[in-house]
């Protein structure tokens, strides 16, 4: 059997023939290829749209956190300036009510104090009632003694009730409870003496209720230290 042999013409046939199978797969890799890209590039997408989606999502949940945070803020703000005003309110009141009380009972006290005080003093009244009337019954004779009786009876009744006399005769002069109206000349008591006294003063406690009205002398020796004995 003869060889088949075959000519240059016939190889370029089967070469043409051959050509489109070739062509056909580098095709069909291209459009997987190219199909492959395009499933990627949409998964991609999708992915980047989830992620914009999440960050969208979670930054209207921060902001409706902040804003609910904001609320709870300003309503406990309220809520404790609502307290505060009624404490306020409260202890304004308590302020009136004692204040008011007070003042009541200061003015009891005061109408207590004046009440004790004319009591007490309406036996010296009638003291000196029956004093004028024994000098008009009786002429003057006796009358002096009557009415120091009756001024001994009046500065006893008020040093019942907490009233000092004042009478620094001879003493070392106080500024603070004496007012002096003269100097007198007397080389024999020491200086800023009390010499006379022309009119009492009275106290009560440490409060001068008026100070004594004296003359304090002059020219005599300085009067030595008091020092505070042990």
């Amino acid at each position: 059997m003869a060889e088949e042999i075959k000519t240059p013409a016939a190889s370029s046939e089967d070469a043409a023939k051959d050509a489109p199978q070739g062509a056909s797969a580098a095709n069909d890799a291209t459009a997987d290829a190219a199909a492959q890209k395009e499933g990627a590039d949409a998964q991609g997408s999708e992915e980047l749209v989830d992620a914009v989606l999440e960050a969208e999502a979670a930054a209207i949940v921060d902001d409706a956190l902040d804003e609910a945070e904001a609320e709870a803020q300003a309503a406990d703000a309220e809520r404790e300036a609502a307290e505060w005003k009624d404490k306020y309110v409260r202890l304004h009141a308590e302020w009136d009510t004692y204040r008011r009380r007070t003042k009541e009972q200061q003015e009891i006290q005061k109408a207590l104090a004046a009440e004790k005080l004319v009591t007490s003093l309406i036996p010296v009244i009638d003291d000196l009632e029956r004093s004028i009337d024994y000098a008009e019954k009786n002429g003057e004779t006796g009358l002096l003694d009557g009415v120091r009786a009756v001024l001994s009876k009046f500065v006893s009744t008020l040093e019942k009730d907490g009233v000092d006399v004042i009478n620094p005769q001879g003493e070392a002069f106080d500024a603070l409870e004496a007012q002096a109206v003269g100097t007198v000349e007397d080389a024999d008591q020491p200086d800023e003496t009390v010499n006379e006294v022309y009119q009492k003063g009275y106290k009560i406690g440490n409060k001068v209720l008026r100070p004594a009205m004296v003359t304090v002398t002059s020219g005599g020796p300085k009067r030595p230290k008091e020092t505070d004995s042990e």
